[in-house]
Protein backbone atom coordinates (compact mmCIF):
# COMPACT_ATOMS: atom_id res chain seq x y z
CA UNK A 1 0.00 0.00 0.00
CA UNK A 2 1.32 3.31 -0.98
CA UNK A 3 1.98 5.99 1.65
CA UNK A 4 -1.01 8.27 -0.45
CA UNK A 5 -3.32 5.01 0.27
CA UNK A 6 -2.80 4.67 4.14
CA UNK A 7 -3.50 8.47 4.35
CA UNK A 8 -6.93 7.60 2.22
CA UNK A 9 -7.73 5.01 4.27
CA UNK A 10 -7.33 6.59 7.22
CA UNK A 11 -9.04 9.22 6.68
CA UNK A 12 -11.97 7.09 5.88
CA UNK A 13 -12.14 5.61 8.98
CA UNK A 14 -12.38 8.81 11.14
CA UNK A 15 -15.17 10.12 8.38
CA UNK A 16 -16.96 6.67 9.38
CA UNK A 17 -16.47 7.10 13.13
CA UNK A 18 -19.45 7.81 15.52
CA UNK A 19 -19.29 11.37 16.44
CA UNK A 20 -21.14 11.81 20.35
CA UNK A 21 -24.05 13.63 21.10
CA UNK A 22 -20.94 15.14 23.54
CA UNK A 23 -18.65 16.15 20.87
CA UNK A 24 -20.84 18.54 18.63
CA UNK A 25 -22.45 21.13 21.26
CA UNK A 26 -19.68 22.72 23.39
CA UNK A 27 -20.43 23.92 27.14
CA UNK A 28 -18.45 26.73 28.34
CA UNK A 29 -19.29 27.78 31.78
CA UNK A 30 -19.02 31.56 32.88
CA UNK A 31 -15.59 33.04 34.04
CA UNK A 32 -15.11 32.85 38.07
CA UNK A 33 -15.78 36.33 39.87
CA UNK A 34 -18.05 37.93 37.53
CA UNK A 35 -21.59 35.88 37.08
CA UNK A 36 -22.49 34.84 33.36
CA UNK A 37 -24.80 32.43 32.24
CA UNK A 38 -23.23 29.04 30.83
CA UNK A 39 -22.73 29.55 27.10
CA UNK A 40 -23.98 26.44 24.77
CA UNK A 41 -22.73 26.35 20.71
CA UNK A 42 -22.80 23.56 18.34
CA UNK A 43 -18.71 22.61 17.50
CA UNK A 44 -20.63 21.44 13.83
CA UNK A 45 -22.96 23.08 11.28
CA UNK A 46 -26.28 21.72 11.76
CA UNK A 47 -26.96 20.95 15.31
CA UNK A 48 -30.56 19.87 16.21
CA UNK A 49 -30.74 21.51 19.56
CA UNK A 50 -33.77 19.95 20.47
CA UNK A 51 -31.96 15.92 20.00
CA UNK A 52 -29.40 16.90 22.05
CA UNK A 53 -31.16 18.46 24.97
CA UNK A 54 -33.15 15.44 24.71
CA UNK A 55 -30.68 13.01 25.57
CA UNK A 56 -28.45 15.88 28.03
CA UNK A 57 -31.16 16.55 30.55
CA UNK A 58 -28.83 15.77 33.54
CA UNK A 59 -25.78 17.37 32.26
CA UNK A 60 -28.37 20.80 31.46
CA UNK A 61 -29.53 20.30 35.48
CA UNK A 62 -25.72 19.83 36.26
CA UNK A 63 -24.89 22.94 34.80
CA UNK A 64 -27.81 24.56 35.80
CA UNK A 65 -27.45 23.90 39.11
CA UNK A 66 -23.69 26.08 39.01
CA UNK A 67 -24.52 28.58 36.69
CA UNK A 68 -28.52 29.23 37.00
CA UNK A 69 -28.68 29.98 33.56
CA UNK A 70 -27.72 28.69 29.91
CA UNK A 71 -27.60 30.44 26.72
CA UNK A 72 -27.77 28.38 23.70
CA UNK A 73 -26.43 30.21 20.79
CA UNK A 74 -25.62 29.59 16.89
CA UNK A 75 -28.17 27.12 16.63
CA UNK A 76 -30.82 27.08 13.78
CA UNK A 77 -33.79 28.11 15.57
CA UNK A 78 -36.43 29.32 12.66
CA UNK A 79 -39.81 29.59 14.42
CA UNK A 80 -42.05 29.28 17.40
CA UNK A 81 -42.99 25.75 16.58
CA UNK A 82 -39.31 24.65 16.50
CA UNK A 83 -38.63 26.72 19.82
CA UNK A 84 -41.41 25.15 21.31
CA UNK A 85 -39.94 21.38 20.34
CA UNK A 86 -36.37 22.98 22.10
CA UNK A 87 -38.49 23.14 25.25
CA UNK A 88 -40.31 20.08 25.29
CA UNK A 89 -37.10 18.31 24.89
CA UNK A 90 -35.33 20.26 27.16
CA UNK A 91 -37.68 19.90 30.00
CA UNK A 92 -39.10 16.87 32.31
CA UNK A 93 -43.04 17.68 31.81
CA UNK A 94 -45.40 20.37 29.62
CA UNK A 95 -45.45 24.11 28.83
CA UNK A 96 -47.88 25.15 31.40
CA UNK A 97 -50.02 28.02 30.79
CA UNK A 98 -49.05 31.79 32.47
CA UNK A 99 -51.81 31.49 35.09
CA UNK A 100 -51.89 34.50 38.02
CA UNK A 101 -50.31 36.58 35.69
CA UNK A 102 -49.22 40.02 36.69
CA UNK A 103 -48.14 41.30 33.14
CA UNK A 104 -49.57 41.44 30.10
CA UNK A 105 -48.51 38.76 27.39
CA UNK A 106 -50.18 37.25 23.90
CA UNK A 107 -50.49 33.73 24.15
CA UNK A 108 -49.54 32.52 20.69
CA UNK A 109 -51.05 28.65 21.12
CA UNK A 110 -49.71 25.62 22.83
CA UNK A 111 -48.49 27.51 26.11
CA UNK A 112 -46.05 29.31 24.05
CA UNK A 113 -46.37 33.51 24.70
CA UNK A 114 -44.78 36.77 23.68
CA UNK A 115 -42.50 38.38 26.20
CA UNK A 116 -44.35 41.38 28.43
CA UNK A 117 -46.45 43.49 26.60
CA UNK A 118 -44.82 46.73 28.24
CA UNK A 119 -43.88 50.16 26.60
CA UNK A 120 -40.54 49.92 25.27
CA UNK A 121 -39.41 53.10 26.89
CA UNK A 122 -39.58 51.47 30.17
CA UNK A 123 -37.81 48.68 32.32
CA UNK A 124 -38.61 45.88 34.07
CA UNK A 125 -37.01 45.25 37.06
CA UNK A 126 -34.70 42.24 37.74
CA UNK A 127 -37.33 39.32 39.34
CA UNK A 128 -37.84 35.77 39.48
CA UNK A 129 -41.13 34.38 37.62
CA UNK A 130 -44.64 33.96 39.35
CA UNK A 131 -42.29 34.49 43.09
CA UNK A 132 -45.21 35.82 44.39
CA UNK A 133 -47.38 33.15 44.07
CA UNK A 134 -48.09 29.92 45.81
CA UNK A 135 -46.61 27.99 42.09
CA UNK A 136 -43.93 28.92 39.87
CA UNK A 137 -42.61 27.27 36.75
CA UNK A 138 -38.89 26.04 37.65
CA UNK A 139 -37.81 26.66 33.95
CA UNK A 140 -38.00 29.69 31.97
CA UNK A 141 -37.41 29.31 27.84
CA UNK A 142 -36.65 32.45 25.93
CA UNK A 143 -36.35 32.35 22.13
CA UNK A 144 -34.83 35.72 20.51
CA UNK A 145 -37.02 35.65 17.31
CA UNK A 146 -35.65 39.60 16.69
CA UNK A 147 -33.44 41.55 18.57
CA UNK A 148 -34.34 45.26 18.64
CA UNK A 149 -32.12 47.64 17.20
CA UNK A 150 -30.72 49.23 20.41
CA UNK A 151 -31.34 48.06 24.16
CA UNK A 152 -33.78 45.55 25.41
CA UNK A 153 -31.56 43.25 26.80
CA UNK A 154 -32.88 40.53 29.30
CA UNK A 155 -30.45 41.62 32.41
CA UNK A 156 -29.90 38.88 34.36
CA UNK A 157 -29.09 38.18 38.16
CA UNK A 158 -28.16 34.93 40.17
CA UNK A 159 -30.46 35.73 43.08
CA UNK A 160 -27.88 33.22 45.49
CA UNK A 161 -25.65 36.61 45.07
CA UNK A 162 -28.45 39.16 45.41
CA UNK A 163 -29.50 37.19 48.76
CA UNK A 164 -25.35 36.95 50.01
CA UNK A 165 -25.24 40.80 49.24
CA UNK A 166 -28.37 42.14 51.24
CA UNK A 167 -27.76 43.36 54.39
CA UNK A 168 -28.12 40.41 57.14
CA UNK A 169 -30.52 42.83 59.05
CA UNK A 170 -32.73 43.24 55.96
CA UNK A 171 -32.90 39.32 55.12
CA UNK A 172 -33.61 38.95 58.83
CA UNK A 173 -36.71 41.32 59.05
CA UNK A 174 -37.74 40.13 55.31
CA UNK A 175 -37.65 35.99 56.65
CA UNK A 176 -39.74 37.16 59.53
CA UNK A 177 -42.09 39.50 58.40
CA UNK A 178 -42.74 37.90 54.44
CA UNK A 179 -44.12 39.95 52.13
CA UNK A 180 -47.87 40.29 51.58
CA UNK A 181 -49.19 41.35 47.40
CA UNK A 182 -52.44 42.97 47.55
CA UNK A 183 -53.64 43.97 43.56
CA UNK A 184 -56.51 45.50 42.49
CA UNK A 185 -57.98 43.93 39.36
CA UNK A 186 -59.47 46.89 36.92
CA UNK A 187 -60.03 46.92 33.07
CA UNK A 188 -58.52 50.62 33.33
CA UNK A 189 -55.49 50.45 35.60
CA UNK A 190 -53.75 47.03 35.29
CA UNK A 191 -55.01 43.11 34.07
CA UNK A 192 -58.52 42.24 34.30
CA UNK A 193 -59.31 39.67 36.14
CA UNK A 194 -60.60 37.77 33.95
CA UNK A 195 -57.22 37.73 32.66
CA UNK A 196 -55.11 36.80 35.24
CA UNK A 197 -57.18 34.23 36.46
CA UNK A 198 -58.05 32.80 32.45
CA UNK A 199 -61.63 32.51 33.24
CA UNK A 200 -65.38 34.51 33.20
CA UNK A 201 -66.36 32.31 36.27
CA UNK A 202 -66.51 33.88 39.54
CA UNK A 203 -66.94 30.70 41.30
CA UNK A 204 -63.49 29.38 39.30
CA UNK A 205 -61.55 32.36 41.00
CA UNK A 206 -62.85 31.44 44.06
CA UNK A 207 -61.60 27.92 43.90
CA UNK A 208 -58.40 29.09 42.81
CA UNK A 209 -57.91 31.57 45.80
CA UNK A 210 -58.74 28.74 48.15
CA UNK A 211 -55.86 26.37 47.05
CA UNK A 212 -53.85 28.79 46.89
CA UNK A 213 -54.10 30.78 50.04
CA UNK A 214 -55.00 34.21 48.43
CA UNK A 215 -57.60 35.89 50.44
CA UNK A 216 -60.13 37.67 47.76
CA UNK A 217 -63.33 39.81 47.70
CA UNK A 218 -65.51 41.71 44.86
CA UNK A 219 -65.70 45.66 44.79
CA UNK A 220 -69.04 47.25 44.26
CA UNK A 221 -68.07 48.64 41.08
CA UNK A 222 -67.46 44.68 40.06
CA UNK A 223 -63.57 45.15 40.94
CA UNK A 224 -61.29 42.25 42.35
CA UNK A 225 -59.06 42.54 45.10
CA UNK A 226 -57.05 39.58 46.50
CA UNK A 227 -54.19 39.50 48.99
CA UNK A 228 -51.49 37.00 49.70
CA UNK A 229 -48.72 37.07 51.87
CA UNK A 230 -45.58 34.68 50.99
CA UNK A 231 -42.15 34.07 52.10
CA UNK A 232 -39.20 36.33 50.76
CA UNK A 233 -36.13 33.69 51.00
CA UNK A 234 -36.70 30.43 49.44
CA UNK A 235 -34.32 26.91 49.36
CA UNK A 236 -33.62 25.90 45.97
CA UNK A 237 -35.02 21.72 45.68
CA UNK A 238 -31.76 20.74 44.68
CA UNK A 239 -29.16 22.37 45.61
CA UNK A 240 -30.29 23.72 49.33
CA UNK A 241 -29.24 27.37 48.56
CA UNK A 242 -31.05 30.26 49.78
CA UNK A 243 -32.26 32.23 47.18
CA UNK A 244 -33.98 35.82 47.37
CA UNK A 245 -37.43 34.78 45.51
CA UNK A 246 -39.90 37.68 46.17
CA UNK A 247 -41.81 40.42 44.15
CA UNK A 248 -41.72 43.45 46.97
CA UNK A 249 -39.84 45.55 45.33
CA UNK A 250 -41.51 44.68 41.57
CA UNK A 251 -44.97 45.22 43.72
CA UNK A 252 -44.82 48.28 45.53
CA UNK A 253 -45.43 51.55 44.33
CA UNK A 254 -41.50 52.29 45.05
CA UNK A 255 -40.97 50.47 41.06
CA UNK A 256 -43.06 53.23 39.61
CA UNK A 257 -41.76 56.06 37.69
CA UNK A 258 -42.07 59.27 39.88
CA UNK A 259 -44.76 61.25 38.35
CA UNK A 260 -47.22 57.97 38.32
CA UNK A 261 -45.85 56.81 42.36
CA UNK A 262 -46.97 60.74 43.44
CA UNK A 263 -50.31 60.33 41.54
CA UNK A 264 -51.26 56.97 43.29
CA UNK A 265 -49.88 58.58 46.67
CA UNK A 266 -52.82 60.35 47.94
CA UNK A 267 -55.31 57.03 46.52
CA UNK A 268 -53.27 54.13 47.94
CA UNK A 269 -56.06 51.57 48.28
CA UNK A 270 -57.57 52.04 44.56
CA UNK A 271 -53.14 51.21 43.15
CA UNK A 272 -53.65 48.20 40.94
CA UNK A 273 -51.01 46.84 42.78
CA UNK A 274 -49.04 47.17 46.14
CA UNK A 275 -46.52 45.11 48.84
CA UNK A 276 -46.51 45.21 52.24
CA UNK A 277 -45.10 43.17 54.96
CA UNK A 278 -47.68 40.33 55.84
CA UNK A 279 -50.49 41.69 58.17
CA UNK A 280 -50.29 44.85 56.46
CA UNK A 281 -47.21 46.66 57.77
CA UNK A 282 -44.99 48.80 55.46
CA UNK A 283 -41.83 48.44 53.86
CA UNK A 284 -39.29 50.73 54.61
CA UNK A 285 -38.28 52.59 51.15
CA UNK A 286 -35.01 52.09 52.64
CA UNK A 287 -35.25 48.57 52.34
CA UNK A 288 -36.50 48.92 48.73
CA UNK A 289 -33.67 50.88 47.49
CA UNK A 290 -31.06 48.17 48.89
CA UNK A 291 -32.80 45.71 47.19
CA UNK A 292 -32.70 47.59 43.97
CA UNK A 293 -28.80 48.27 44.62
CA UNK A 294 -28.31 44.72 44.93
CA UNK A 295 -29.92 43.65 42.06
CA UNK A 296 -27.68 46.42 40.16
CA UNK A 297 -24.88 45.54 41.42
CA UNK A 298 -25.46 41.74 40.21
CA UNK A 299 -26.01 42.33 37.07
CA UNK A 300 -25.57 40.75 33.83
CA UNK A 301 -26.47 42.05 30.05
CA UNK A 302 -25.99 40.28 27.13
CA UNK A 303 -27.23 41.48 24.48
CA UNK A 304 -29.90 39.19 21.80
CA UNK A 305 -28.78 37.76 19.07
CA UNK A 306 -31.47 36.14 16.64
CA UNK A 307 -31.86 32.38 17.15
CA UNK A 308 -30.94 33.29 20.96
CA UNK A 309 -32.26 30.54 23.14
CA UNK A 310 -32.05 30.98 26.75
CA UNK A 311 -32.61 28.84 29.63
CA UNK A 312 -33.02 29.72 33.25
CA UNK A 313 -33.72 28.22 36.50
CA UNK A 314 -36.37 30.51 37.67
CA UNK A 315 -35.23 30.17 41.06
CA UNK A 316 -31.61 30.07 40.67
CA UNK A 317 -31.33 33.45 38.68
CA UNK A 318 -33.99 36.81 38.08
CA UNK A 319 -34.37 38.42 34.69
CA UNK A 320 -35.75 41.87 33.40
CA UNK A 321 -35.60 44.32 30.41
CA UNK A 322 -33.79 47.10 29.46
CA UNK A 323 -35.71 49.92 27.53
CA UNK A 324 -35.25 49.61 23.83
CA UNK A 325 -35.34 50.86 20.32
CA UNK A 326 -37.12 49.54 17.49
CA UNK A 327 -38.76 46.41 16.72
CA UNK A 328 -38.35 43.73 19.05
CA UNK A 329 -39.88 39.67 19.57
CA UNK A 330 -38.60 37.54 22.77
CA UNK A 331 -41.04 34.93 23.24
CA UNK A 332 -41.36 32.97 26.15
CA UNK A 333 -42.22 29.64 27.84
CA UNK A 334 -42.54 27.86 31.31
CA UNK A 335 -41.97 24.13 32.43
CA UNK A 336 -41.38 22.13 35.60
CA UNK A 337 -44.14 23.72 38.06
CA UNK A 338 -43.25 24.05 42.00
CA UNK A 339 -45.62 23.67 44.32
CA UNK A 340 -44.38 25.99 47.67
CA UNK A 341 -45.36 27.58 50.66
CA UNK A 342 -48.79 28.67 50.43
CA UNK A 343 -48.53 31.55 53.10
CA UNK A 344 -46.89 33.00 55.67
CA UNK A 345 -48.56 34.43 59.09
CA UNK A 346 -48.26 37.46 60.09
CA UNK A 347 -45.89 38.05 62.74
CA UNK A 348 -47.03 38.89 66.40
CA UNK A 349 -46.34 42.51 67.47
Amino acid sequence: MTTRGADRSALDRARRRPVTLDQIVELIDGADGAWSPALARPAAAGVDLAWWLSSHLDEVDRRLDRAGAVLFRGFAIPSADQFRRVVEAGSRGPLVPYTYASTDRRHLGHHVYTSTEYPRTYAIPLHNELSYAADWPMRLWFWCEQPPEAGGATPLADARRVHARLPRELVDRFERRGVQYVRRYRRDLDLPWQQVFATEDRDEVARFCARAGIEHAWMPDGSLRTSQARPAVASHPRTGEAVWFNQAHLFHPFALPSQERLALASCADEAPRTATHAGGAPIDVSDLEAIADAYAREAARIPWRAGDVLLLDNMLVAHGRDPFEGPRRILVAMTEMRHGRATIEAPDG
